[in-house]
């Protein structure tokens, strides 16, 4: 592997040399010249228009026993006995993915107690492996890991899907591990090569200046995790049946480091952002965490959850759970109002796919204003009181 300029086809334009991430990108003599440490990110050969850039890549051979496996699988997560949201997102997208392989749906589902596991079907999954039992109702990430490759390795299935929740994130890492294969985390698209039946997985890379297509050709199964809300959940079909397949499962066979000694809920999280209809967003404009208290208010009048972009999160404003963005949550609510905010690319994917933005900055030429469905250029600390003064209705 590795890059290369053809000094032949060269014309010493630049044009790559400012879209290097890392600028690694100089002229010398009027021909591109790479520096040590390419990361092979592709951003130049993109911009070149002499075609000069040449990335030789070794790609793995296709997997060898690949027609072996068969099926797409969702995991669907649930904390005390309820189903979380982006299983259902999942299984929105899952039902794309196996109609155009032409293969099974399956969900799979962990837990103690769960009354949703049939609602699974009505969603989509032609089957629905449901692992019941005590020992799985508290999420440990070593019991679930091993039970989930036990299942893998017994069925088969070509492509695993997960939500990039905080407990799948630190999960299915270990069952790609044990399986050893490839898993691209945060996933903001997929598709499917049809013709090599692979599955294509998108995510931002580079702070999110670029967008990555990964495929991973030579492992079974294919895995990937989505971030909640990057899909939207599919109609439910009550009329429809799938087929629920009781799993045994044997806890004195699985051994686990850790033991959860207790639970403690966050309680500055009035309404959970993931599931918040509207959603009330500050960020560095607010000047300092007690103007906080301004959002705070207007987000009660309306039932709403309170946001932040990172910086003031950074700051120690206002706890990480509230931080909306990239390396936040991503969330995709009916309203969202954003107070104070630029709009960085890294917040923006977190946001953007909300039905209605709102915008109130003082700056005219903020980012955010090129997402927003309205926007309003003034002070935040004169309009959101009126705001609240209004719905008050005083």
């Amino acid at each position: 592997m590795g890059i290369r300029v053809d000094s032949d086809k060269c014309t010493g334009c630049g044009s790559c040399v400012p879209v290097c991430p890392f600028g690694l990108i100089e002229l010398v003599n009027d021909v591109a010249h790479i520096k040590e440490g390419c990361t092979l990110c592709g951003a130049c050969r993109v911009i070149c228009p002499s075609d000069s850039i040449v990335i030789e890549t070794a790609f793995a051979s296709p997997a060898a026993d690949a027609g072996d496996y068969h099926g797409v699988w969702v995991f669907a997560e649930q904390w005390d006995g309820k189903l979380k949201g982006v299983g259902y997102e999942l299984l929105a997208k899952g039902r794309e993915l196996a109609d155009a392989l032409g293969t099974d749906l399956a969900a799979v589902c962990f837990g103690h107690n769960i009354g949703e596991a049939g609602q699974l079907a009505a969603y989509g999954a032609d089957k629905v492996y449901l692992l019941d039992d005590p020992s799985l109702a508290t999420n440990q990430e070593e019991i679930y890991a091993q039970a989930l490759v036990k299942l893998v390795r017994e069925h088969r299935p070509e492509i695993v899907l997960a939500g990039a929740t905080p407990f799948g994130r630190a999960f299915f890492p270990r069952v790609a591990a044990t399986l050893k294969t490839g898993l691209t985390a945060d996933c903001t698209g997929l598709d499917i090569d049809e013709t090599e039946r692979l599955l294509l997985q998108t995510r931002p890379t580079f702070g999110g200046n670029i967008m990555a297509t990964i495929i991973c050709p030579a492992k079974r199964p294919q895995m990937a995790t989505v971030r909640p809300r990057v899909f939207k959940k599919g109609t439910p079909d009550s009329q429809r049946r799938g087929q629920i397949i009781q799993v045994d499962f044997n806890s004195a066979a699985v051994t686990s480091r850790t033991k959860l000694l207790n639970f403690v809920a966050d309680l500055t999280e009035r309404v959970k952002l993931e599931d918040a209809d509207i959603i009330v967003s500050g960020g560095r404009g607010l000047g300092k965490p007690e103007n906080f208290q301004l959002l705070a208010e207007l987000a009660k009048v309306m039932g709403a959850a309170l946001g932040s972009s990172r910086p003031p999160v950074d700051e120690g404003w206002i706890p990480y759970s509230h931080q909306v963005g990239q390396t936040g949550k991503t969330v995709c609510p009916r309203l969202y109002i954003a107070c104070g905010i630029s709009g960085a690319v890294q917040h923006l994917a977190g946001m953007q796919t909300a039905d209605i933005i709102v915008a109130i900055n003082d700056d005219p030429n903020a980012p955010i204003f090129n997402v927003a469905t309205y926007g309003i250029v003034g002070d935040l600390f004169k309009i959101v009181p009126l705001l609240v003064e209004r719905l008050k209705g005083e």
